[in-house]
Protein backbone atom coordinates (compact mmCIF):
# COMPACT_ATOMS: atom_id res chain seq x y z
CA UNK A 1 0.00 0.00 0.00
CA UNK A 2 1.45 3.27 -0.68
CA UNK A 3 0.72 7.07 0.19
CA UNK A 4 -1.10 9.43 -2.31
CA UNK A 5 0.52 11.66 -4.51
CA UNK A 6 -0.22 14.59 -1.62
CA UNK A 7 2.99 15.70 0.14
CA UNK A 8 2.94 15.27 4.00
CA UNK A 9 6.75 15.56 4.34
CA UNK A 10 8.10 17.67 1.40
CA UNK A 11 11.74 16.57 2.01
CA UNK A 12 10.53 13.37 0.82
CA UNK A 13 8.79 14.01 -2.44
CA UNK A 14 9.68 16.76 -3.61
CA UNK A 15 13.20 15.96 -4.80
CA UNK A 16 13.32 14.21 -8.39
CA UNK A 17 16.09 11.15 -9.15
CA UNK A 18 18.40 13.29 -11.20
CA UNK A 19 18.20 16.00 -7.81
CA UNK A 20 18.77 12.57 -5.91
CA UNK A 21 21.70 11.57 -7.50
CA UNK A 22 23.09 14.93 -7.75
CA UNK A 23 23.40 15.16 -3.99
CA UNK A 24 26.77 14.37 -3.74
CA UNK A 25 27.49 15.02 0.10
CA UNK A 26 24.47 17.02 1.65
CA UNK A 27 23.35 13.90 4.01
CA UNK A 28 22.24 14.58 7.54
CA UNK A 29 24.89 12.30 10.26
CA UNK A 30 24.88 11.71 14.17
CA UNK A 31 27.76 13.04 15.73
CA UNK A 32 29.34 11.75 18.96
CA UNK A 33 27.52 14.11 21.27
CA UNK A 34 24.20 13.20 19.29
CA UNK A 35 24.36 16.60 17.68
CA UNK A 36 22.99 16.91 14.03
CA UNK A 37 25.22 18.29 11.56
CA UNK A 38 25.60 18.00 7.82
CA UNK A 39 28.57 16.04 6.73
CA UNK A 40 30.48 16.18 3.78
CA UNK A 41 32.63 13.42 4.61
CA UNK A 42 33.56 10.86 2.24
CA UNK A 43 35.06 8.49 5.34
CA UNK A 44 32.68 7.77 8.04
CA UNK A 45 33.34 5.52 11.28
CA UNK A 46 30.25 4.32 13.06
CA UNK A 47 30.70 3.31 16.60
CA UNK A 48 29.99 1.73 19.34
CA UNK A 49 27.17 -0.97 18.07
CA UNK A 50 26.43 -4.56 18.40
CA UNK A 51 26.80 -5.60 14.75
CA UNK A 52 25.35 -8.55 13.10
CA UNK A 53 26.84 -8.31 9.63
CA UNK A 54 24.50 -10.46 7.82
CA UNK A 55 26.77 -13.47 7.37
CA UNK A 56 26.01 -15.68 10.24
CA UNK A 57 29.28 -15.29 12.05
CA UNK A 58 28.31 -14.13 15.72
CA UNK A 59 27.70 -10.13 16.67
CA UNK A 60 30.64 -7.85 16.58
CA UNK A 61 30.68 -6.08 20.11
CA UNK A 62 31.33 -2.22 20.88
CA UNK A 63 32.27 -2.47 16.66
CA UNK A 64 33.59 -0.04 14.34
CA UNK A 65 32.09 -0.02 10.71
CA UNK A 66 34.51 2.19 8.74
CA UNK A 67 32.93 3.25 5.55
CA UNK A 68 34.43 4.64 2.76
CA UNK A 69 32.64 6.86 -0.07
CA UNK A 70 29.08 4.77 0.65
CA UNK A 71 30.97 1.36 0.89
CA UNK A 72 31.97 -0.83 4.11
CA UNK A 73 35.62 -0.57 4.13
CA UNK A 74 36.11 -2.53 7.53
CA UNK A 75 34.43 -3.90 10.60
CA UNK A 76 35.83 -4.90 13.60
CA UNK A 77 35.79 -4.21 17.49
CA UNK A 78 36.68 -1.14 18.57
CA UNK A 79 40.67 -0.80 19.22
CA UNK A 80 41.77 -3.33 16.53
CA UNK A 81 40.21 -0.72 13.21
CA UNK A 82 42.42 2.27 12.94
CA UNK A 83 39.70 5.09 12.39
CA UNK A 84 41.09 7.67 9.45
CA UNK A 85 41.78 11.58 11.16
CA UNK A 86 39.27 12.81 9.25
CA UNK A 87 37.15 10.23 9.49
CA UNK A 88 33.41 11.67 11.03
CA UNK A 89 32.65 9.61 13.66
CA UNK A 90 29.14 8.64 14.11
CA UNK A 91 28.37 7.26 17.60
CA UNK A 92 25.78 4.25 17.47
CA UNK A 93 26.41 3.41 21.14
CA UNK A 94 23.85 0.75 22.86
CA UNK A 95 22.65 0.34 19.24
CA UNK A 96 21.82 -3.15 17.20
CA UNK A 97 22.86 -2.65 13.85
CA UNK A 98 21.96 -5.05 10.98
CA UNK A 99 21.99 -5.33 7.28
CA UNK A 100 19.34 -3.43 5.36
CA UNK A 101 16.25 -5.06 4.79
CA UNK A 102 15.72 -6.76 0.80
CA UNK A 103 12.44 -7.17 -0.21
CA UNK A 104 12.62 -9.59 -3.37
CA UNK A 105 9.02 -9.10 -4.32
CA UNK A 106 7.48 -5.59 -3.52
CA UNK A 107 5.92 -3.05 -6.14
CA UNK A 108 7.11 0.98 -6.89
CA UNK A 109 5.79 3.51 -8.07
CA UNK A 110 2.34 2.92 -9.53
CA UNK A 111 -0.70 3.19 -6.53
CA UNK A 112 -1.95 6.42 -5.28
CA UNK A 113 -3.89 5.15 -2.46
CA UNK A 114 -6.09 2.31 -3.52
CA UNK A 115 -5.66 3.01 -7.53
CA UNK A 116 -3.17 1.66 -9.54
CA UNK A 117 -2.05 3.05 -13.38
CA UNK A 118 -0.58 5.78 -11.51
CA UNK A 119 2.73 5.68 -12.50
CA UNK A 120 4.91 8.22 -12.32
CA UNK A 121 8.67 9.33 -11.28
CA UNK A 122 7.33 11.13 -7.81
CA UNK A 123 5.75 7.73 -6.96
CA UNK A 124 8.66 6.10 -7.43
CA UNK A 125 10.75 8.64 -5.06
CA UNK A 126 7.97 8.50 -2.92
CA UNK A 127 7.93 4.99 -2.84
CA UNK A 128 11.22 4.18 -2.31
CA UNK A 129 11.72 6.69 0.63
CA UNK A 130 8.73 4.81 1.88
CA UNK A 131 10.20 1.46 2.02
CA UNK A 132 13.81 3.04 3.62
CA UNK A 133 11.56 4.88 6.38
CA UNK A 134 11.10 1.36 7.90
CA UNK A 135 14.62 0.10 7.13
CA UNK A 136 14.22 -1.60 3.67
CA UNK A 137 17.30 -0.43 1.87
CA UNK A 138 16.57 -2.53 -1.34
CA UNK A 139 13.21 -3.65 -2.63
CA UNK A 140 13.27 -5.74 -6.16
CA UNK A 141 9.70 -4.41 -8.13
CA UNK A 142 8.48 -7.61 -9.47
CA UNK A 143 6.02 -6.48 -12.34
CA UNK A 144 4.36 -3.47 -13.92
CA UNK A 145 7.40 -1.19 -13.96
CA UNK A 146 7.89 1.49 -16.54
CA UNK A 147 11.06 4.05 -17.66
CA UNK A 148 10.70 6.21 -14.12
CA UNK A 149 11.60 2.72 -12.65
CA UNK A 150 14.55 2.18 -14.70
CA UNK A 151 16.27 5.52 -14.26
CA UNK A 152 15.92 5.08 -10.62
CA UNK A 153 17.64 1.59 -10.42
CA UNK A 154 20.24 3.07 -13.18
CA UNK A 155 20.92 6.59 -10.95
CA UNK A 156 21.52 4.92 -7.59
CA UNK A 157 25.21 3.83 -8.03
CA UNK A 158 26.32 7.00 -5.69
CA UNK A 159 27.43 7.42 -2.45
CA UNK A 160 25.01 10.14 -2.29
CA UNK A 161 21.87 7.53 -2.07
CA UNK A 162 19.89 8.13 0.55
CA UNK A 163 16.62 6.09 -0.31
CA UNK A 164 15.83 2.81 -1.02
CA UNK A 165 17.85 0.62 -3.94
CA UNK A 166 15.54 -0.35 -6.65
CA UNK A 167 15.61 -3.70 -9.30
CA UNK A 168 12.89 -4.14 -11.80
CA UNK A 169 11.15 -6.62 -13.80
CA UNK A 170 9.51 -4.16 -16.47
CA UNK A 171 5.81 -5.03 -17.49
CA UNK A 172 4.14 -8.71 -15.62
CA UNK A 173 4.25 -10.41 -19.56
CA UNK A 174 0.88 -12.05 -20.41
CA UNK A 175 1.63 -13.47 -23.81
CA UNK A 176 -1.37 -15.41 -25.83
CA UNK A 177 1.23 -17.85 -28.20
CA UNK A 178 4.67 -18.38 -28.05
CA UNK A 179 5.54 -16.60 -30.61
CA UNK A 180 4.02 -13.90 -28.73
CA UNK A 181 5.94 -15.01 -25.50
CA UNK A 182 9.23 -15.01 -27.17
CA UNK A 183 8.95 -10.94 -28.46
CA UNK A 184 7.84 -10.04 -25.31
CA UNK A 185 11.06 -11.38 -23.76
CA UNK A 186 12.92 -9.28 -26.46
CA UNK A 187 11.39 -6.29 -25.58
CA UNK A 188 12.13 -7.38 -21.96
CA UNK A 189 15.88 -7.20 -22.62
CA UNK A 190 15.89 -4.41 -25.00
CA UNK A 191 14.09 -2.48 -21.93
CA UNK A 192 17.75 -3.68 -19.63
CA UNK A 193 15.47 -5.60 -16.95
CA UNK A 194 16.75 -7.14 -14.22
CA UNK A 195 14.25 -9.97 -14.23
CA UNK A 196 11.60 -11.53 -16.63
CA UNK A 197 7.91 -12.02 -14.73
CA UNK A 198 5.23 -14.05 -15.42
CA UNK A 199 1.78 -15.57 -13.58
CA UNK A 200 0.61 -18.83 -13.75
CA UNK A 201 -2.91 -18.47 -12.16
CA UNK A 202 -6.67 -18.70 -12.56
CA UNK A 203 -7.64 -16.34 -9.55
CA UNK A 204 -9.07 -19.04 -7.77
CA UNK A 205 -11.14 -20.43 -10.78
CA UNK A 206 -12.01 -16.81 -12.18
CA UNK A 207 -9.19 -16.16 -15.11
CA UNK A 208 -7.69 -18.45 -17.53
CA UNK A 209 -4.13 -19.85 -17.04
CA UNK A 210 -1.32 -19.20 -18.96
CA UNK A 211 -0.52 -22.68 -21.12
CA UNK A 212 2.36 -24.67 -20.52
CA UNK A 213 3.61 -24.25 -23.93
CA UNK A 214 3.65 -20.05 -23.42
CA UNK A 215 5.32 -19.81 -20.00
CA UNK A 216 7.95 -22.77 -22.00
CA UNK A 217 8.48 -20.33 -24.75
CA UNK A 218 8.82 -17.57 -22.31
CA UNK A 219 11.68 -19.41 -20.06
CA UNK A 220 13.45 -20.81 -22.95
CA UNK A 221 13.67 -17.39 -24.63
CA UNK A 222 14.90 -15.66 -21.47
CA UNK A 223 17.48 -18.22 -20.62
CA UNK A 224 18.76 -17.80 -24.21
CA UNK A 225 19.07 -14.08 -23.23
CA UNK A 226 20.36 -14.92 -20.00
CA UNK A 227 17.65 -13.61 -18.04
CA UNK A 228 15.99 -15.23 -15.11
CA UNK A 229 11.84 -15.65 -14.83
CA UNK A 230 10.15 -15.14 -11.20
CA UNK A 231 6.22 -16.83 -11.65
CA UNK A 232 3.50 -15.60 -9.75
CA UNK A 233 1.57 -19.10 -8.64
CA UNK A 234 -0.85 -20.67 -6.27
CA UNK A 235 -0.98 -24.29 -6.81
CA UNK A 236 1.24 -27.02 -6.29
CA UNK A 237 1.22 -28.73 -9.21
CA UNK A 238 1.73 -25.34 -11.09
CA UNK A 239 4.88 -24.71 -9.03
CA UNK A 240 6.05 -28.60 -10.17
CA UNK A 241 5.28 -28.12 -13.75
CA UNK A 242 7.26 -24.82 -13.72
CA UNK A 243 10.50 -26.17 -12.16
CA UNK A 244 10.30 -28.31 -14.75
CA UNK A 245 10.06 -25.80 -17.45
CA UNK A 246 12.80 -24.01 -15.50
CA UNK A 247 11.67 -21.46 -13.54
CA UNK A 248 13.85 -19.20 -11.65
CA UNK A 249 12.10 -17.55 -8.84
CA UNK A 250 8.91 -18.64 -7.00
CA UNK A 251 7.42 -15.46 -5.80
CA UNK A 252 4.50 -16.57 -3.89
CA UNK A 253 3.64 -19.33 -1.28
CA UNK A 254 1.96 -22.44 -2.74
CA UNK A 255 -1.36 -21.92 -1.44
CA UNK A 256 -3.95 -24.96 -1.93
CA UNK A 257 -2.00 -27.97 -0.45
CA UNK A 258 0.80 -29.21 2.02
CA UNK A 259 4.22 -29.25 -0.10
CA UNK A 260 5.57 -32.55 -0.55
CA UNK A 261 9.23 -34.38 -0.48
CA UNK A 262 9.14 -34.20 -4.37
CA UNK A 263 9.02 -30.63 -4.33
CA UNK A 264 11.54 -30.10 -1.35
CA UNK A 265 13.82 -32.17 -3.68
CA UNK A 266 13.11 -30.39 -6.81
CA UNK A 267 13.52 -26.81 -5.63
CA UNK A 268 16.98 -28.01 -3.70
CA UNK A 269 18.25 -29.44 -6.75
CA UNK A 270 17.48 -26.56 -9.32
CA UNK A 271 18.42 -24.26 -6.50
CA UNK A 272 15.72 -22.03 -6.58
CA UNK A 273 14.50 -19.55 -4.04
CA UNK A 274 11.19 -19.53 -2.60
CA UNK A 275 9.14 -16.24 -1.66
CA UNK A 276 6.15 -16.79 0.70
CA UNK A 277 4.81 -13.26 0.63
CA UNK A 278 2.22 -14.02 3.91
CA UNK A 279 1.50 -10.59 4.08
CA UNK A 280 -0.21 -10.57 0.76
CA UNK A 281 -2.48 -12.80 1.88
CA UNK A 282 -3.13 -10.63 4.83
CA UNK A 283 -4.21 -8.27 2.92
CA UNK A 284 -6.85 -10.07 1.07
CA UNK A 285 -9.26 -10.30 4.37
CA UNK A 286 -7.86 -8.28 7.06
CA UNK A 287 -9.75 -5.13 5.73
CA UNK A 288 -13.06 -7.14 7.19
CA UNK A 289 -13.12 -5.05 10.20
CA UNK A 290 -10.34 -2.60 11.66
CA UNK A 291 -7.03 -4.46 11.95
CA UNK A 292 -5.14 -3.73 15.30
CA UNK A 293 -2.49 -2.43 13.26
CA UNK A 294 -4.44 1.28 12.54
CA UNK A 295 -3.77 2.12 15.61
CA UNK A 296 -0.03 1.27 15.71
CA UNK A 297 2.08 4.95 16.24
CA UNK A 298 4.67 3.34 14.01
CA UNK A 299 2.45 2.43 11.15
CA UNK A 300 0.33 5.94 11.38
CA UNK A 301 3.64 7.66 11.42
CA UNK A 302 3.93 6.90 7.51
CA UNK A 303 0.64 5.62 6.58
CA UNK A 304 -1.72 8.00 4.10
CA UNK A 305 -4.24 8.63 6.28
CA UNK A 306 -6.90 8.90 3.31
CA UNK A 307 -5.71 5.19 2.29
CA UNK A 308 -6.98 4.38 6.28
CA UNK A 309 -9.78 6.08 5.94
CA UNK A 310 -10.78 3.93 3.19
CA UNK A 311 -10.35 0.68 4.58
CA UNK A 312 -12.41 1.65 7.34
CA UNK A 313 -15.28 2.12 5.18
CA UNK A 314 -18.14 0.21 6.59
CA UNK A 315 -19.46 -1.28 3.14
CA UNK A 316 -15.76 -1.80 2.03
CA UNK A 317 -15.33 -4.17 5.12
CA UNK A 318 -18.70 -5.40 4.92
CA UNK A 319 -18.14 -6.41 1.17
CA UNK A 320 -14.55 -8.27 2.31
CA UNK A 321 -16.08 -10.19 4.77
CA UNK A 322 -19.01 -11.55 2.62
CA UNK A 323 -16.42 -12.21 -0.30
CA UNK A 324 -15.58 -16.00 -1.10
CA UNK A 325 -12.41 -14.77 -2.06
CA UNK A 326 -11.12 -13.54 1.01
CA UNK A 327 -11.89 -16.38 2.75
CA UNK A 328 -10.13 -18.74 0.50
CA UNK A 329 -7.21 -16.66 0.89
CA UNK A 330 -7.28 -16.44 4.27
CA UNK A 331 -7.19 -20.27 4.69
CA UNK A 332 -4.63 -20.01 1.78
CA UNK A 333 -2.73 -17.99 4.27
CA UNK A 334 -2.59 -21.38 7.06
CA UNK A 335 -1.28 -23.47 4.35
CA UNK A 336 1.41 -20.70 3.46
CA UNK A 337 2.46 -21.04 6.98
CA UNK A 338 2.67 -24.33 7.08
CA UNK A 339 4.86 -25.01 3.89
CA UNK A 340 7.11 -22.31 4.56
CA UNK A 341 8.47 -24.08 8.12
CA UNK A 342 8.62 -27.23 5.80
CA UNK A 343 10.68 -25.95 3.37
CA UNK A 344 12.96 -23.58 5.27
CA UNK A 345 13.50 -26.97 7.46
CA UNK A 346 13.99 -28.92 4.13
CA UNK A 347 17.06 -26.80 3.32
CA UNK A 348 15.07 -24.37 0.57
CA UNK A 349 16.89 -21.33 0.47
CA UNK A 350 13.91 -18.62 1.29
CA UNK A 351 13.58 -14.89 0.51
CA UNK A 352 11.61 -12.53 2.49
CA UNK A 353 8.66 -10.83 -0.03
CA UNK A 354 5.76 -9.11 0.51
CA UNK A 355 4.19 -8.21 -2.75
CA UNK A 356 3.53 -4.25 -1.37
CA UNK A 357 2.76 -2.00 -3.32
CA UNK A 358 -0.14 -3.18 -5.03
CA UNK A 359 -3.71 -1.16 -4.74
CA UNK A 360 -4.87 -3.40 -2.23
CA UNK A 361 -3.88 -2.10 1.19
CA UNK A 362 -0.32 -3.71 1.11
CA UNK A 363 1.31 -0.97 3.15
CA UNK A 364 5.26 -0.59 1.73
CA UNK A 365 7.63 -0.78 4.32
CA UNK A 366 5.40 -1.97 7.65
CA UNK A 367 4.25 -5.01 5.73
CA UNK A 368 8.07 -5.74 5.39
CA UNK A 369 8.65 -5.74 8.96
CA UNK A 370 5.01 -7.53 9.85
CA UNK A 371 6.27 -9.94 7.26
CA UNK A 372 9.33 -11.01 9.80
CA UNK A 373 6.73 -11.02 12.49
CA UNK A 374 4.99 -13.74 10.52
CA UNK A 375 7.63 -15.58 9.43
CA UNK A 376 8.50 -16.56 13.06
CA UNK A 377 5.13 -16.80 13.92
CA UNK A 378 5.16 -19.39 11.45
CA UNK A 379 7.79 -21.56 13.20
CA UNK A 380 11.35 -20.07 11.54
CA UNK A 381 13.57 -18.92 14.05
CA UNK A 382 14.83 -15.08 14.08
CA UNK A 383 18.51 -16.00 12.77
CA UNK A 384 16.45 -17.54 10.05
CA UNK A 385 14.39 -14.47 9.64
CA UNK A 386 17.46 -12.41 9.93
CA UNK A 387 18.69 -14.64 6.77
CA UNK A 388 15.60 -14.39 4.56
CA UNK A 389 15.52 -10.64 4.86
CA UNK A 390 18.66 -9.76 4.13
CA UNK A 391 21.66 -12.44 2.87
CA UNK A 392 19.37 -14.66 1.30
CA UNK A 393 17.15 -12.41 -0.18
CA UNK A 394 19.76 -10.91 -1.82
CA UNK A 395 21.22 -14.22 -2.88
CA UNK A 396 18.15 -15.06 -4.02
CA UNK A 397 17.74 -11.96 -6.42
CA UNK A 398 21.69 -11.94 -7.31
CA UNK A 399 22.31 -8.98 -5.52
CA UNK A 400 24.60 -10.42 -3.06
CA UNK A 401 27.96 -9.25 -4.54
CA UNK A 402 26.29 -4.99 -3.48
CA UNK A 403 23.72 -5.46 -0.49
CA UNK A 404 22.33 -8.57 1.46
CA UNK A 405 25.38 -8.42 3.93
CA UNK A 406 27.77 -5.56 5.80
CA UNK A 407 31.32 -7.08 4.53
CA UNK A 408 34.00 -5.06 2.92
CA UNK A 409 33.22 -3.03 -0.57
CA UNK A 410 29.32 -4.17 -0.07
CA UNK A 411 27.28 -0.84 0.20
CA UNK A 412 27.27 0.22 3.66
CA UNK A 413 23.12 0.34 4.02
CA UNK A 414 21.83 -0.75 7.86
CA UNK A 415 19.28 -0.55 10.05
CA UNK A 416 20.42 0.48 13.80
CA UNK A 417 17.95 -0.34 16.31
CA UNK A 418 16.98 -0.28 20.09
CA UNK A 419 16.44 -3.51 20.68
CA UNK A 420 18.53 -7.24 19.06
CA UNK A 421 16.40 -8.78 16.86
CA UNK A 422 18.05 -12.14 17.50
CA UNK A 423 16.17 -12.23 20.62
CA UNK A 424 12.79 -11.17 19.49
CA UNK A 425 12.02 -10.54 15.75
CA UNK A 426 9.37 -8.32 16.91
CA UNK A 427 12.41 -5.43 17.72
CA UNK A 428 12.91 -5.04 13.72
CA UNK A 429 10.18 -2.08 14.85
CA UNK A 430 12.32 -0.58 17.55
CA UNK A 431 13.87 1.66 14.33
CA UNK A 432 16.50 4.77 15.84
CA UNK A 433 18.02 5.27 12.11
CA UNK A 434 18.11 3.80 8.72
CA UNK A 435 21.39 4.63 6.77
CA UNK A 436 22.11 3.97 3.15
CA UNK A 437 25.41 4.13 1.59
CA UNK A 438 26.66 5.48 5.10
CA UNK A 439 23.93 7.98 4.60
CA UNK A 440 21.01 8.67 7.34
CA UNK A 441 17.94 8.57 5.53
CA UNK A 442 15.58 11.35 6.35
CA UNK A 443 12.53 9.48 8.24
Amino acid sequence: MIRKQAVRRPRHRALAFAAAACLCTAVVTRTQDSGVIPDISRVKAFIGARVYDGTGRPPIANAVILVRDGRVETIGPLGRVTIPSDAARVTLAGKTVIPGLVNAHGHVGGTVGLEGNHYSAANVERDLRLYADYGVTTVFSLGDDEAAGLAARDAQKTPALNRARLFVAGPVLAPKSPEEARKMVDDDQALKVDIVKIRVDDNLGTTPKMAPEIYQAVIDEAHKRKLRVAVHLFYLSDAKALLDAGADFIAHSVRDTDVDESFIGMMKRRNVCYCPTLTREVSTFVYGTTPDFFSDPLFLKYADAATVTALKDPKRQEAMRNSRSAQRYKAGLEVASRNLKRLADGGVMIAMGTDSGAPSGRFQGYFELMELEMMAKAGLTPTQVLAAATRDAARCQKLDTEVGTLERNKWADFVALDADLLTDVSNVRKIDSVWIAGNRAPR
